[in-house]
């Protein structure tokens, strides 16, 4: 009995000891880099285009600069993406073993 009384005490004192700014924890906003911007500006570029003057062959050449460029900005960006099931999965494993 003491120690389920214990046990339901030492996570409440832990969390209040550990109280933080959320500010200071996460940068709300990603800092954009230098290659990030040129990549965004020649997307721009290319979208301002007319491309009823252009060759099917030109067309095809802008259509993959502009999928790679796509490619490299999502590369960029990074981040961990989770699937549903996995996240699923993560919050029933939480709950067992907590």
């Amino acid at each position: 009995m003491v120690t389920f009384l214990s046990l339901t005490f030492i996570p409440l004192q832990s969390s209040a000891a550990t109280i933080a700014d959320p500010s200071s924890l996460v940068d709300p906003k990603p800092k954009e880099t230098a290659e990030a911007k040129t990549l965004l500006l020649r997307l721009d570029e290319i979208k301002a285009k007319d491309m009823s003057e252009l060759k099917s062959s030109e067309k095809k050449k802008l259509r993959k600069e502009v999928r790679s460029i796509n490619h490299r900005l999502k590369a960029i960006n990074g981040g961990v993406y989770i699937s549903a099931g996995a996240a699923i999965i993560i919050i029933l494993l939480l709950i067992i073993l907590l």
